[in-house]
């Protein structure tokens, strides 16, 4: 099986198997609009199979640092409806990834200066950019009520809708690296002693609400979700994932949901344990907490029962990334330094090979 083979299923029709990872950027306006370079930087990488967005907030209360996107407003919406038309027009599917802070926020990083708040009053330990242009330590969160968590459940749902309004080809909910999802999942963020927390079951409670309140919004098939099963990032512990997360994917994959986005680890061998549970496409992603993915990679991940393969910290510097595949040619290096900014370098000016032959020439 090849990247560059056409993949084709109930929800998906793409013309190769190479996904855009969602990757953070922090080119948003201040209110967490997408600027017009992120429209363009977008439109460069429309050549992917499918690109899911950099996580965006779906509600204020769920902003992890300054400068994320958000699609919870009318400007969010219009704003991104300019990002998906300028993918379509060159070809492209893409899809918005809701990402919710929960613990990890700060009022002075926050358009509306609120507290964040997750499963259980536990703080990040991290850094995080604020408004200003600094950066702090996250501070201690509080622990979110039931009538908070059930608001957030449906300020979910109302965000997947103004995707569909903004024309994304669907939904992907952030479950991992640490976001609120994951927070409820993990071991050490969720000391919570009532129906979420607990027992595995319990701890995938928040999940499947969201799952199921989001299908109900958009459509099961319109619907996805990415997880990281013991990944370590950020202090997040989960002692015994495999327990967890087989009884979470058990139940996903009765939902019938557009895909499920894995990522593997080192000491947990997700994509193994997990694929043959989940009746759909999956996604495998093999570079977090590792070197970048590269084109070998991704074909092992295939042979090992992927669908299709995400790709991250290539995708930045190698707008052309597919027709480099194609074409076996190498790849550009990305620069770490300017990974977040305000403004176009290294972000929507890197290269593509067919221009730089033309410069050496």
């Amino acid at each position: 099986m090849s990247l560059l083979t056409p993949y084709r299923s109930r929800t998906l029709d793409l013309p190769n198997r190479v996904v855009m990872a969602p990757m953070t950027r922090l080119r948003s306006e201040p209110d967490g609009s997408p600027t017009a370079d992120v429209a363009d930087y977008y439109r460069q990488r429309a050549g992917a199979g499918l690109i899911v967005t950099e996580g965006m907030w779906p509600h204020s209360s769920g902003q992890s640092e300054a400068w994320v996107p958000g699609l919870a407003t009318d400007r969010h919406e219009h704003a991104w409806g300019r990002v998906v038309d300028a993918v379509h027009a060159e070809g492209g599917r893409i899809v918005a990834q809701l990402m919710h802070g929960g613990r990890k926020g700060h009022p002075a990083a926050r358009i509306d200066g609120s507290v964040p708040a997750g499963p259980s009053a536990v703080p990040d330990g991290d850094v995080l950019h604020l408004l200003d242009g600094s950066k702090a330590a996250w501070p201690r969160p509080t622990a979110m009520p039931l009538a908070a968590i059930e608001a957030t459940v449906e300020q979910y749902a109302a965000s997947a809708r103004r995707a569909m309004a903004a024309g994304f080809d669907g939904v992907e909910l952030h479950g991992a690296n640490s976001y609120l999802i994951h927070q409820f999942l993990a071991d050490n963020t969720n000391l919570r002693d009532d129906r979420y927390g607990g027992p595995a079951k319990n701890r995938t409670r928040f999940a499947l609400e969201v799952v199921d309140a989001v299908s109900d919004a958009i459509g099961a098939d319109r619907t996805a979700i990415r997880l990281s099963p013991g990944n370590p990032q950020f202090s997040m512990i989960e002692r015994d994932p495999a327990a967890l997360y087989r009884g979470l994917v058990d139940e996903l994959s009765r939902r019938g949901l557009m895909y499920l986005h894995l990522t593997d680890n080192d000491d947990y061998p997700a994509l193994a344990d997990l694929r043959p549970r989940f009746d759909g496409t999956v996604i495998a992603n093999v570079g977090e907490n590792r070197a970048p993915t590269t084109a070998g990679a991704g074909t092992r991940a295939l042979a090992d029962g992927a669908d299709l393969v995400s790709f991250g910290r290539a995708f930045i510097a190698n707008p052309d990334l597919v027709e480099r595949f194609r074409r076996s040619l190498p790849l550009a290096a990305m620069r770490e330094d300017v990974l977040y900014g305000r403004s176009a370098e290294r972000y929507t000016d890197y290269p593509c090979a067919a221009t730089t032959v033309r410069a050496i020439r």
